[in-house]
């Protein structure tokens, strides 16, 4: 990208309009503005003390009964995040806002052994995190989600993490412990191995290489990890499949996943804006190819096909995903997570 107003280190390069508000600042329409608006933000931080953390989820085609997030908002930037238009709940932008102003639950340590305790509380595995990052790059300095992992440990309860940046190998004295207990499992999100793509895709992430050193890092200390190859976007990573579960098997992964792209709420109007201008060659060819994922629209929020897809380009993804897993994967699979050995009173119980 040569533009030289091109906010380089960010996804989004605008705030479209908060739903929420019925007044707002936006730069949907820089054409009639004869002065600099648009500037590459310095990030700010917030903190919240919610009331809960653990959330249930309802959504039939997540494959998690509950999750929680340290933070909200996400510096890394993905540009296709379907978690951009949450921030609007709070008054702010799903473009750079989402990636600028991040919410830190400074409280969710505590509230997460408070939950624990209550006699209503039914072990189940918790997603660590399912919307943001955990470890995105705020965690290095208030370390939320290892207190969290560590409140876990004290009550041997089962959870699941998924992340992209290689700051969870921080935790590894952490993970062992709990992967002794088979009380966890991690997913190292890998969207592309080209370093191009990725730059302006999520671009304060952790590079591909990193990610798959993580995988490494976490399968030779004994902690069952995958990979999460998602999402897949025909006419951008769809022809990396094979590539991307070979490199993830090759450095120790069980197992992989992946789900298509859909662009609901503001996020659809962000990724356009950035996909004309970091790729208008293909711009129509990708567009329409999304569109036919999911009924001739980019927002889909229907069950089942929202996640997968459906058509030929949706059933040409899906076996390439099987037939790269079968080859590279075979035989291999995460280990059931252990719910006997959850301790209500953590280490001071008797039972």
């Amino acid at each position: 990208m040569d533009d030289p107003s091109y906010l380089k280190g960010r996804g989004a390069q605008f705030k479209p309009a908060n739903r929420f508000l019925k007044e707002s600042f936006v730069t949907e329409h820089l054409e009639g503005i004869d002065e600099d608006f648009v500037t590459n933000p310095h990030t700010q931080i917030f903190h919240e003390h919610p009331k809960k953390i653990i959330n249930k989820v309802d959504s039939p085609d997540l494959g998690m009964a509950y999750s929680m997030n340290p933070y909200q908002g996400c510096e890394h930037g993905c540009i296709y995040c379907y978690a951009r238009n949450t921030h609007e709940y709070y008054g702010f932008s799903a473009g750079l806002d989402f990636e600028s102003k991040i919410i830190a639950k400074v409280n969710a340590p505590v509230i997460l052994e408070k939950q624990l305790m209550e006699p209503s509380w039914t072990v189940s595995p918790i997603m660590l995190s399912g919307n943001t990052d955990c470890y995105q790059p705020l965690e290095r300095k208030l370390a939320l989600t290892r207190k969290m992992i560590a409140v876990l440990l004290k009550y041997r309860h089962p959870v699941g993490i998924i992340t992209k940046n290689s700051l969870i190998c921080r935790d590894i004295d952490l993970l062992k412990e709990l992967a002794a207990e088979k009380l966890v499992s991690v997913m190292i999100s890998i969207t592309s191995l080209d370093e191009n793509l990725r730059r302006v895709m999520e671009p304060r992430t952790a590079s591909s290489q990193k990610r798959l050193a993580t995988v490494e890092a976490l399968s030779s200390n004994g902690i069952p990890v995958g990979v999460m190859t998602a999402p897949i976007i025909p006419g951008l990573n769809h022809h990396e499949i094979p590539n991307l579960i070979k490199a993830a098997a090759d450095h120790g992964a069980l197992t992989a996943g992946m789900t298509v792209v859909r662009l609901n709420g503001a996020v659809s109007k962000i990724f356009e804006d950035w996909l004309k201008k970091n790729f208008p060659d293909r711009f129509p060819k990708v567009w329409n190819q999304i569109c036919s994922l999911h009924g001739g629209s980019v927002n889909d929020s229907q069950f089942g096909r929202r996640m997968a897809g459906e058509g030929n380009i949706s059933d040409i993804i899906h076996q390439i995903y099987r037939h790269s897993k079968r080859k590279y994967l075979h035989g291999r699979s995460m280990p059931p997570m252990d719910l006997t050995k959850f301790r209500r009173g953590g280490n001071l119980s008797l039972f």
